[in-house]
């Protein structure tokens, strides 16, 4: 909210960051698994490949079982 206030100079003060960064609405996630996939999307590609026994693995070993 405020990242957002300092970019329309809406707030007295705002950090370089505040006003050169992504917007906060298009960066979603995207910093949250540093370019890996998450497990969801792990378990969805391994889904489509007809992994057995993916409901019971860990997101290592479904990284393994999709190929990284």
């Amino acid at each position: 909210m405020n990242k957002e206030r300092a970019r329309h100079g809406e707030s007295r003060e705002s950090s370089r960051s505040s006003t050169d960064d992504i917007s906060t609405s298009r960066r979603g996630g995207l910093r949250s698994h540093k370019g890996g996939r998450t497990k969801a999307q792990l378990y969805e590609e391994a889904r489509d490949k007809n992994i057995e026994g993916r409901p019971s693995m860990t997101k290592a070993q479904l990284e393994t079982a999709v190929g990284r």
